[in-house]
């Protein structure tokens, strides 16, 4: 059966599919980052915070990707975890315009990181990659991508493939091109 689904994604009649968690703190943007990517940018009406997590399918090239939208509350970021196992490839969303929370996400994306799930059975030697979608990066208040990076200490990381992208879920500025450079990861990983 497994040579069979091998040679269909071969030809192209079937997709592969792959797991992506999106996390992140409270009111960073994921849930309207899934819905712009689902929709193909239509704009919905109302994104309500997500409790506990929802789960949204969409395509992207050649994977069905089976997002893992995962609520940023703290009493849930523990519920993270349980997950990783599974996943392909993480996106994770910060607010750019909440400097308060920065050390917040930071601390966040190391526990992540760190985590032996996050690293366990990959057919490479770096561990899932992660998209990092600095969101709401069009507003006055938003701190500069270099200023995130920086923030986030993203070039201490060198366990993880990593990609920083500006964005804007509302437009949609920035999440294709951060889930192209995914998408190419998870290939490139031969999940």
């Amino acid at each position: 059966m497994k040579f069979w689904d091998s040679f269909l994604t071969w030809l192209k009649i079937k997709k592969k599919q792959a797991n992506v968690l999106i996390v992140g703190l409270d009111n960073s943007g994921k849930s309207t980052v899934v819905q712009h990517l689902q929709s193909r940018g239509k704009r919905s009406e109302v994104t309500v915070p997500t409790i506990g997590f929802n789960v949204e399918k969409f395509q992207n090239a050649g994977l069905t990707l089976t997002a893992f939208d995962m609520s940023g509350q703290s009493k849930y970021r523990p519920l993270w975890e349980r997950y990783y196992n599974d996943c392909h490839g993480v996106i994770f969303v910060i607010d750019s315009s909440d400097t308060m929370r920065m050390a917040v996400a930071c601390n966040e994306l190391q526990l992540m990181i760190q985590h032996p799930e996050m690293v366990k059975n990959r057919s490479t030697t770096l561990g899932v990659p992660i998209l990092i979608l600095a969101n709401k990066s069009d507003l006055d208040s938003a701190i500069p991508i270099g200023q995130v990076r920086a923030e986030l200490r993203l070039d201490d990381i060198e366990t993880h493939p990593i990609h920083l992208e500006a964005s804007n879920a509302l437009t949609g500025v920035g999440l294709h091109a951060g889930l192209q450079w995914l998408s190419e990861q998870i290939i490139k990983s031969n999940f």
